[in-house]
């Protein structure tokens, strides 16, 4: 009887215990990095020659930690890529590599560094870590050894993996991922057996871990909140900006609204390849955002967000959609192609009105007010319901509201940065086949709009004041994940097509537009 008082006395106490050193809110920080590259990426270098590339990157990465440090932020995170570069092959990244252990080994590299051998970039970023009183995610590569008894160990006898690893305020590795969805160009590294679902726990929070192309698929980011109830994902990236959709800053922050999670995004910036664009972002706003393609500065971002963001209500994204009455609008239709999907289109002819557009079995529905409908600007309203099969394969439903590149209706879906036409009110919604959808706001010269928007427990999303800049799209991005089909199913003709295309061809034609 007295054990078991005692037990429960414990218990008790350890909860208060925690309650009291729990933190309500905490200072996030991203650093958008201007990367330094190698002087050649395709042929391999000694390890003295990658370790003294890494080296200069650090310098840049320890700067802004400092500084974020001693503007009071409990965790900051740097890019993807943002230690040593891209466009590596499978030999010439290898001297860039550490070996990452699990984070179970309670290991301070900064106390022991060899423990692991050479470990000269994790026993930095420890330091830093340390010394600053800061948690610290950057992203670096990761080596394990196999052989023959493995019958999926690569020819050349180790797996590579692009690697996130976090580090916590005393300089303790607490999280190692490797990520799961490669981009084309990553054939330098190993896809993991199976996804992971990482995760860490600090006073300020749950926290989970996923890079880049991830966020497109559902494993592991879905899953890191819909099953681990993480408060905020930690999101190093190294993005291209594809308009209209799929811009950094827009697309992150709706995703965080979409899944309703605290979400810091640190992108590298590298304008000549469109890589601009970070941001904090919590499930009701962005608090802090940052693109910049005109100069080759770096950025530090820094915002408070709640520890455990409060719930917001779950949004049933058919509910309003569905009973709306549909009318035919005659030939009025067209097609348009936006990034490679064949959109169906309706061009919106007034000052205000309301439109509907339906495409396979995705309706959407808008009405809306211009402050004024100017002759040289031509906006429309778009559906689309299928599977995008370029970069990567995965099912699509999306309505949105678009301004078109010129007043040429063949150019509605282009790449637009910049427009004049401002909305009095909008509200947009959809039929959508899918919990999974992300409201989409932006404006003239690729800014976000926050609070000056919401989305409805019915699935509109609907503004709550005239817009404070001219608007560039307004769009509902839907994903219906039971749908992809096997990440494997293109060709390696079309893959090695498809990497010239991103790393080449794709930001030569953006350039244009500047």
């Amino acid at each position: 009887m007295i054990m078991s008082q005692l037990l429960n006395y414990v218990a008790v106490l350890f909860f208060y215990v925690s309650r009291a050193d729990s933190l309500d809110t905490f200072i996030a920080a991203v650093y958008e990095h201007p990367v330094i590259l190698p002087n050649a990426t395709l042929v391999p270098v000694s390890p003295e020659e990658a370790l003294a590339v890494m080296n200069r990157n650090l310098d840049l990465l320890e700067g802004a930690v400092t500084s974020a440090s001693k503007q009071g932020a409990h965790i900051i995170v740097t890019p993807e890529d943002g230690i040593y570069g891209f466009n590596f092959t499978r030999e010439s990244i290898y001297p860039y590599l550490e070996d990452i252990p699990d984070p179970q080994e309670n290991w301070i590299p900064c106390n022991n560094p060899n423990r692991f051998g050479h470990t000269p970039v994790q026993q930095r970023l420890s330091c830093l870590a340390k010394d600053n009183s800061i948690y610290i995610v950057a992203n670096i590569g990761d080596k394990k050894s196999c052989n023959a008894s493995d019958p999926q160990c690569p020819p050349d006898g180790r797996y590579q993996y692009n690697t996130d690893v976090v580090f916590d305020s005393k300089g303790k590795l607490v999280a190692r991922y490797h990520k799961q969805n490669l981009f084309l160009s990553e054939d330098q590294f190993n896809t993991p057996k199976e996804p992971e679902v990482v995760t860490f726990n600090t006073t300020f929070g749950k926290f989970g871990i996923f890079t880049c192309f991830d966020i497109l698929f559902h494993d592991p980011a879905v899953t890191l909140v819909r099953d681990s109830h993480v408060d905020t994902i930690l999101f190093p990236t190294a993005w291209m900006n594809v308009l209209p959709h799929l811009s950094a800053i827009e697309f992150h922050s709706a995703w965080a609204m979409g899944m309703r999670v605290n979400f810091l995004a640190a992108n590298l910036h590298y304008p000549l390849k469109k890589m601009t664009g970070s941001g904090i972002y919590a499930p009701d706003s962005p608090r802090a955002f940052h693109y910049d393609m005109k100069t080759e500065e770096g950025k530090i971002l820094l915002a408070q967000l709640d520890s455990h963001p409060h719930p917001t209500p779950v949004v049933n994204w058919t509910s309003y959609a569905s009973g709306v009455e549909v009318h035919s609008m005659g030939n009025q239709e067209f097609t348009g192609t936006i990034f490679f999907d064949e959109f169906t289109f309706l061009e919106l002819k007034g000052i205000g009105g309301n439109y509907t557009i339906c495409q396979r079995d995705l309706c959407c529905h808008l009405s809306y007010k211009m402050s004024e409908k100017r002759s040289d600007e031509v906006y429309a309203l778009g559906a689309f319901d299928g599977l995008h099969t370029v970069e990567g394969s995965y099912y699509l439903q999306i309505c949105t509201l678009l301004k078109c590149k010129t007043t040429d209706l063949h150019t509605c879906g282009d790449s637009v940065e910049t427009a004049s036409t401002r909305f009095e009110m909008f509200s947009l919604s959809g039929t959508f086949g899918t919990q999974y959808v992300f409201p989409e706001v932006l404006l003239s010269e690729i800014q976000l709009a926050p609070g000056e928007f919401q989305v409805s427990s019915d699935g509109r999303l609907f503004s709550l004041k005239p817009t404070s800049g001219p608007v560039l799209t307004v769009t509902l991005f839907g994903r219906l994940y039971e749908k992809d089909s096997a990440p494997n199913a293109l060709s390696d003709l079309t893959t090695q097509a498809l990497r010239v295309m991103f790393m080449v061809i794709i930001p030569i034609v953006y350039s244009l537009d500047w």
